[in-house]
């Protein structure tokens, strides 16, 4: 779209953090001030906290790290790797090129119209703030392999920030990692296929890096950013091609030892392990000690002196 791709060379004047003026931006892109105006509004709504001083025209409070095809490609051996700055979700994209995916291809955006969490709900995903990664993976022993990839993600990714000091990071089950018992990244994978015939997976991941506290304020759970997990971040380019190239190895390290090469690494990940949590499943709760999954990805709860694993549902801290 015209309107997008003038916005995105908006963004990309501003990147620098200084201030522009109106009649600057305008003469650079060919249009009046007001059609400026207008368009930094956009900008606004898309989560970029883009503000006027008279006099001396428009900034980022701080300088913007832009995702780089180029720049990650230099770092990562990708099969197929697309940055696309406005879509509706990284996932949807994805599934809808399945047959024409190669294993390992990646999508990254700076911000989603439509991203999407677990069970329906919305992942916001503010512009340029945070990492949204989806990843194509074709799992040749069909779709019961793939219980539990969700619960390898988490390991992949939580090891991956833990590499560059993000080391109080965990996960937790199923899908979400944490910092300091707050959401700190969330994971959603969609299956597609056939029984008898190979699974496609998407993995998508959306990862807070400095959220805006006013975008945030959205956000109906305690959440984190990775700036508070590390003094240590790498740009986003690198971080991405960090992220990417774990993954790749991961899934295939999970391809030839499954679940069952994965239980202890995330039982020393584990954010509630021995904690006393409630499982949410449906309208029936559950709550005991947490004790880690087994090999099949279900959660283990002690409640009364026995261990119960249960596949679904959703844990938090008891009393919370």
């Amino acid at each position: 779209m015209k309107e997008h791709s003038t916005r995105l060379a908006l963004v990309a004047m501003l990147a620098d953090g200084e201030f522009h003026s109106g009649e600057a931006l305008g003469e650079q892109l060919g249009i009046s001030r007001a059609a400026i105006s207008k368009h930094i509004k956009v900008l606004q709504a898309w989560g970029l906290d883009i503000f006027r001083l008279q006099g001396k025209g428009y900034r980022l409070p701080a300088k913007l790290d832009l995702l780089d095809c180029d720049k990650i490609v230099g770092q990562v051996k990708c099969p197929s790797l697309e940055v696309i700055p406005v879509i509706d979700s990284t996932n949807q994209y994805l599934m809808e090129r399945v047959g024409q995916l190669p294993k390992g291809a990646v999508c990254l955006a700076e911000y989603q119209e439509a991203g999407r969490g677990r069970r329906g709900r919305q992942w916001l995903s503010p512009f340029g703030s945070n990492l949204y990664l989806s990843m194509y993976w074709r799992l040749d022993a069909g779709m019961a392999a793939a219980m539990g990839l969700s619960l390898v993600v988490g390991v992949a990714i939580a090891e991956a920030l833990q590499s560059f000091g993000a080391d109080e990071v965990r996960v937790k089950w199923p899908n979400d990692l944490y910092f300091r018992d707050k959401k700190l990244a969330g994971i959603l994978v969609e299956m597609t296929g056939q029984a008898g015939d190979a699974a496609h997976l998407i993995i998508g991941m959306g990862l807070n890096i400095a959220m805006p506290e006013q975008e945030g304020k959205e956000i109906d759970q305690a959440w984190a950013n990775l700036t508070q997990a590390s003094a240590t971040l790498p740009d986003r380019n690198t971080l991405a091609a960090i992220l990417i190239a774990q993954l790749h190895q991961t899934l295939a390290d999970y391809e030839v030892c499954g679940l069952e090469g994965f239980t202890e690494r995330w039982n020393r990940l584990d954010n509630f392990l021995d904690r006393p949590v409630k499982l949410l499943i449906g309208n029936r709760v559950v709550e005991g000690i947490a004790r880690g999954i087994n090999g099949q990805g279900a959660l283990l709860l002690e409640a009364d002196g026995e261990v119960t694993p249960y596949i679904g549902g959703e844990i938090s801290l008891r009393g919370c």
